[in-house]
């Protein structure tokens, strides 16, 4: 019988991989472009390369969802956690950012035994918690912790999980395709309707550096940028696809553990793209995130929904 969790598991590591390298990207990006001209970018690039996965998977007319409701909902949350997420990166160090951005498995493990009903041991708490410090000790988030700005960070980590466990809870019932299309319709509508309303508006400039980034006039990219914002939509299609199948085919209480995976990569893009070199507190707290990704696996739940 297909080993469903094993899958899931599968599915959300190379989710967080590729998306590890839109972060990268964005990161290089950021100081040049508004976030509305990015994401726009790269929903235009996904558009066609989503339509191909949902006729492969389900056939265009499972676009006609009779789940439209829920579609619009998660998608919208999904915006919500996206913007709030990459605003908060030109005013907060990285590391703090993604620090409080990765309390995503402790909002996801409170959350599904409410919303879904699941159970969850005292293994996989612990396995979260021990996760959780192999984060904080790899990114040692300092002052920055304290600045507004941290909030958004907090806000987008809250609206993915809700978004995440309404795809487990949407079922088979919609496929990860159809579910990452409408996720992405959602986004460039959203993306152009802000920047359109600035536009109009003439607003253009903030005091604070995450709503400059939200609202900053578009600008024409050189070639080398158009690139790199477009080869976002390559990204995003993949990796949209894969953390929704992840979620719809696992208990997120199970899958949720290995969002933390995330940080094995970005020292490995800062290195390689940025020239920034690991610290030794680096290497502990991922440490501490492997092990508390298999501790998780270790408890009896977990390997009861494996041989689902």
């Amino acid at each position: 019988m297909q080993n469903r969790a094993t899958l899931g598991i599968i599915y959300l590591c190379l989710g967080i991989l590729i998306f590890s390298l839109q972060d990268a990207i964005i990161k290089a990006v950021s100081g040049d472009y508004p976030l509305t001209q990015v994401v726009s970018i790269r929903c235009l690039v996904s558009a066609p390369i989503l339509l191909v996965l949902v006729h492969f998977e389900a056939g265009l007319p499972a676009l006609a969802a009779r789940q439209f409701g829920s579609l619009m909902a998660r998608s919208s949350l999904m915006l919500a956690a996206y913007t709030t997420y990459y605003m908060a990166f030109p005013a907060l160090p990285l590391a703090d950012a993604v620090a409080l951005y990765f309390t995503v498995p402790l909002f996801t493990m409170a959350l599904a035994v409410p919303l879904l009903g699941e159970t969850i041991g005292w293994r996989r708490i612990t396995a979260v918690l021990i996760g959780f410090v192999g984060v904080i000790i790899m990114l040692r988030p300092g002052a920055g912790l304290f600045e507004p700005a941290a909030l958004l960070s907090l806000f987008s980590a809250f609206n993915y999980a809700l978004a995440m466990l309404m795809a487990r809870k949407m079922g088979t019932a919609t496929t990860a395709s159809v579910m990452a299309f409408y996720q992405n319709a959602i986004y460039l509508l959203g993306a152009l309707t802000i920047a359109g309303f600035f536009h109009l508006t003439g607003i253009h400039q903030a005091d604070h550096k995450s709503i400059e980034f939200l609202i900053r006039p578009w600008v024409w990219p050189d070639t080398t940028d158009l690139l790199l914002i477009g080869s976002c939509g390559v990204i995003a299609a993949i990796g949209m696809t894969l953390l929704t199948q992840a979620y719809r085919i696992a208990k997120a209480s199970v899958v949720t553990s290995f969002e933390y995976t995330g940080m094995l990569w970005a020292p490995l893009w800062g290195f390689m793209f940025f020239g920034e070199i690991p610290y030794l507190t680096t290497i502990a707290g991922a440490g501490l995130i492997i092990a508390a990704g298999l501790f998780a696996l270790s408890s009896p739940a977990a390997h009861e929904n494996r041989k689902q």
